[in-house]
């Protein structure tokens, strides 16, 4: 079948838990259907191009950018956006470590880069802070100088606690 630019589709996804049915454009982007068509603003949107991390999103349990993601290619498939670890109590240490340190600053990036780093700590932990460095390479931060966030995951992987 021939999908051109302005055809509506339906897909199926699982966002933040709840199976939703959303109609998309062949050429929205993910950023666009979870911001406008299903109002999850925290997925925030920057560079448009993928380079900044703002838009970070959980795509089957992995990191992605919202921003570069064509909505039509992700029927079936599971979207953890930042609302949908609000309650999960899994990142709570996360998330005292984040407010302990000061890695929230301005806000702007916060939900890619704390969602960046719950995907860093429920996989194959760093082992050290150059890791930690090395595994944030695509989140960007005007703010803090990513020494607090840094510092947050830090903490979190010295207590030995969950994300």
């Amino acid at each position: 079948m021939r999908v051109e630019p302005h055809d509506t589709v339906e897909i199926d996804l699982l966002v933040n838990g709840t199976a939703r049915r959303v109609a998309v454009e062949s050429r929205s982007l993910l950023s666009d259907v979870l911001r406008h068509g299903l109002g999850l603003t925290g997925t925030h949107v920057s560079c448009e191009q993928g380079g900044c991390g703002a838009c970070l999103i959980l795509l089957d349990g992995e990191p992605v950018t919202s921003c570069t993601t064509l909505a039509i290619t992700l029927d079936g498939s599971a979207v953890t956006t930042i609302e949908g670890l609000a309650d999960d109590s899994r990142h709570d240490a996360l998330r005292h470590a984040f407010r302990s340190r000061g890695a929230l600053q301005c806000g702007f990036c916060t939900p890619g880069m704390f969602l960046a780093c719950a995907a860093l700590l429920d996989g194959e932990r760093p082992r050290d802070r150059r890791e930690i460095r090395e595994r944030l390479t695509g989140q960007q931060c005007r703010c803090t100088g990513y020494a607090a966030v840094i510092d947050a995951v830090s903490d979190v992987l010295a207590d030995g606690g969950t994300p």
